[in-house]
Formats: C-alpha cells, sequence, structure tokens
C-alpha cells in the first residue's frame, strides 16, 4: 500500500466573504515541492472570483485519469516490445448532471496519439489492445465511476 498527499491552501483576501464576494484562488502543493495556483472554473464560478489561468479541480480530475493511462500505457507497450517515442493526449471531461440533478463528470475522453520508433510497430488491433490493458490496470480509474473513453488518434 502507498500513501499519497496534497496540501491545498487559501486564504480569505477581502472583508466580502460572508456575501459570497471573495476569490476562490488557492494554490495545490505537493510532496516533490511542485506548487500549482488554482482555481474553480470560471464556468462554475464567474470571474473575479475565479482565475481562469489557474488549474480547476475539473481539469485537474481530467489530467489525473489521462496521465495514469499514459503512464500504464507506457508500462503493456514496453512489456510488448513496442518502442514508444512520445504520447500526446487531448483528454477532455464532460460535466453532466446525475439522477438527483447534481453536477458531476460522467464522461472522459482520452484521444491519446502515440508515435512509434523501431522495426516492431503494432497493429490497430494492438493498440487497442494496449488501451485496454492500461486502462484495466490504470489506478484513477479502477477510483471512479465515471465512464473512460479511449479514441486513438493512431
Amino acid at each position: 500500500m502507498s500513501r499519497h498527499t496534497a496540501t491545498i491552501r487559501w486564504k480569505n483576501n477581502g472583508p466580502d466573504f460572508l456575501s459570497r464576494r471573495y476569490s476562490r484562488e488557492h494554490t495545490l502543493h505537493f510532496d516533490g515541492g511542485a506548487i500549482v495556483p488554482g482555481s474553480p472554473s470560471p464556468q462554475i464560478v464567474p470571474a473575479p472570483w475565479s482565475n481562469v489561468a489557474n488549474v480547476d479541480p475539473e481539469e485537474t480530475f481530467v489530467a489525473s485519469v489521462s496521465s495514469c493511462h499514459m503512464l500504464w500505457f507506457l508500462h503493456v507497450a514496453c512489456d510488448a516490445g513496442f518502442l514508444a517515442e512520445s504520447y500526446d493526449d487531448e483528454a477532455e471531461g464532460f460535466m453532466t448532471k446525475n439522477e438527483r440533478g447534481v453536477l458531476w463528470i460522467s464522461q472522459i475522453t482520452l484521444r491519446p496519439r502515440i508515435i512509434w520508433g523501431g522495426t516492431k510497430q503494432p497493429t490497430a488491433d494492438e493498440i487497442v489492445r494496449l488501451h485496454h490493458l492500461a486502462h484495466e490496470q490504470c489506478f484513477i480509474a479502477n477510483s471512479i465511476k465515471t465512464d473512460v473513453n479511449v479514441e486513438s488518434r493512431n
């Protein structure tokens, strides 16, 4: 078993908290020293109480699924003897309302494009199988109820 941590920091910088007129900007601190500026999505909380330049929780969630899938994909591709030169994913999450009318990320679509090197090149069917194996192993995908679809751009 492993343990993973993040520290989220926010400070009230104004007199209008109780009237809901306050900045929601915050920072996400990770154990390796990375600090990421955070904010709610401007689609949920309008400016000036959000910052479009910062990372919002929905983007972080989609990126987490994409990153985990990529890491497992590279692992299973290596196991299969395929040389991946690059991997780019244009992942997208879709927010909808559930049966109780509550917003949630109901679907994530991964759109990876892999550049292959070496003489052993995977077929389209092998790429689909590698994505399936990666999805089965992804810790994040195994932790969520969101549908995750892969639309390979190869």
